[in-house]
């Protein structure tokens, strides 16, 4: 009776453990392929005004890295003020991929502190750098800044990425 216990158990326990250690390695290929889908693209541009005060924007830098947004910056159109850019990503089939506000590039509002407190105060410049960051998709063709003015949207830059 013990032979035959013997016998029985050691199969069953072979068993259980090669399928533990099949579900394992699953496991690891599933992790691999997802961490290589999450990735980030950076995009950093340079920000020019020429005489006229018409801004002049290149596209300086694009970067992918490994990772995942924890949270993507939410986009409403009712924050929007005037000197504002919306950056939109679009896809290869036309679709919107992704759309960020930068607040006013050109006046950025700096905090000063005093001895009386702490007061804000809107700088001018004449020429600044900023970024933008997206979850990244290989679909991704091409990136488009708009500038609020009084009338609307006016595109300032296009192009493909």
């Amino acid at each position: 009776m013990k032979n035959v216990f013997n016998v029985l158990i050691v199969p069953v326990f072979l068993l259980f453990s090669l399928k533990e250690r099949n579900n394992l390695v699953q496991n690891k290929h599933s992790e691999a392929f997802t961490a290589k889908s999450e990735r980030i693209i950076y995009l950093f541009f340079k920000a020019d005004k020429d005489q006229s005060g018409n801004a002049k924007i290149t596209l300086q830098s694009t970067k992918i890295a490994d990772g995942r947004l924890k949270q993507m910056p939410s986009f409403e159109r009712n924050n929007i003020r005037k000197g504002d850019l919306v950056i939109t990503l679009t896809g290869a089939d036309g679709k919107e991929m992704g759309k960020q506000l930068v607040k006013d590039p050109f006046n950025p509002e700096l905090e000063v502190y005093e001895k009386e407190g702490i007061s804000r105060h809107k700088a001018s410049l004449q020429n600044t750098e900023f970024s933008a960051r997206f979850s990244y998709s290989e679909n991704v063709q091409s990136v488009k800044i708009e500038k609020a003015t009084e009338d609307g949207a006016q595109v300032i830059f296009t192009q493909k990425l």
